[in-house]
């Protein structure tokens, strides 16, 4: 019996460590390639979630939708819709300085929380939306949930190999381009706006399958699976650890900063009860002192930026 509980905790880690790979390299496409300060990951995210959840779910009088559509169709319409929200608002802040970004992003994800929250016509609002089916679950009879961690990898083997075309390509040295020098790039005759809109809705549709990952995974999404600790914060610090601008890193910091936060927890439910309500301030703590460590020994994160070959090469 230990040995399949450790087995279920480990297709769980694994699985929850994919799933915040994929949010890692959307967010690496905004602020790795483009410096974008996009402090409003979770918007894309419980878009995401919350898309897939109203397509793929049974009916239900409870909320809008419940299509009973296939996994493949929510996946989509995630991705697609949280790009469309992205295109929103990339055309109305993306000329923003960057500090001026990451406040209004904070507001646009302050602003879809409480529309989830409150919206129960739509959402069924802090009851969220149950019956969220696991894609394979009926092919692998008693194996799905390692059936859809091999699903999840596949999508985020998919989504990497995707990004990374796009780094070596032409478009993603215009982006590095803008992030390093944008005064040149500008003289260069390359069209600032176009480029950083691109980049925030590719990033943004990447974080929207990220969500839709995690809710055919929790089976079950509400507003509270999208507080910004989990939701922005734990992606952020992921990326920053893992190396800004590099995928791999991305990939390696979603490991090691999950392999911690999940491990503090284990951690903080060996506190005695009476200090119970200081765990997850410990679990801050532990992870805020990793980050820092990571920060003054590896500036650059655990594996740094390198100039990328060309496509073609």
């Amino acid at each position: 019996m230990e040995l399949t509980g450790l087995l279920h905790y480990g297709v769980f880690t694994l699985t929850m460590v994919g799933i915040y790979g994929v949010l890692a390299l959307g967010l690496n496409v905004q602020w790795g390639y483009t410096g974008m300060l996009n402090i409003g990951v979770a918007a894309f995210y419980a878009v995401g979630a919350y898309t897939t959840a109203i397509l793929t779910a049974a009916p239900s009088p409870d909320h809008l939708g419940g299509f009973g559509l296939p996994f493949i169709v929510g996946l989509v319409g995630a991705g697609v819709v949280a790009g469309l929200l992205a295109l929103v608002v990339g055309l109305v802040t993306l000329n923003l300085r960057s500090d001026y970004l990451a406040i209004a992003s904070i507001g646009i994800a302050e602003i879809v929380r409480l529309v989830l929250k409150n919206e129960a016509w739509m959402t069924n609002g802090v009851r969220g939306i149950a019956g969220i089916d696991t894609p394979l679950a009926s092919l692998v009879p008693g194996y799905a949930d390692l059936g859809y961690l091999v699903l999840v990898g596949v999508i985020l083997a998919l989504v990497y190999w995707g990004v990374q075309r796009a780094f070596r390509a032409p478009w993603g040295r215009v982006l590095r381009a803008l992030r390093e020098n944008e005064p040149a790039a500008l003289a260069a005759g390359k069209n600032v706006l176009a480029f950083r809109v691109s980049a925030f809705v590719l990033g943004s549709v990447i974080m929207g399958l990220g969500g839709a990952l995690y809710a055919h995974f929790n089976g079950y999404v509400s507003p509270s699976d999208f507080q910004p600790m989990l939701a922005t914060f734990l992606v952020w610090v992921m990326l920053i650890a893992g190396g800004s601008g590099n995928n791999r890193g991305a990939l390696l910091g979603a490991l090691v900063i999950w392999l911690v936060w999940s491990g503090t927890e284990m951690l903080a439910g060996l506190m005695p009860e009476g200090l119970g309500t200081q765990a997850s301030a410990l679990r801050v703590f532990l992870v805020g002192l990793l980050l820092e460590i990571i920060l003054l020994t590896r500036p650059q994160g655990l594996l740094p930026e390198k100039p990328p070959r060309r496509v073609d090469e």
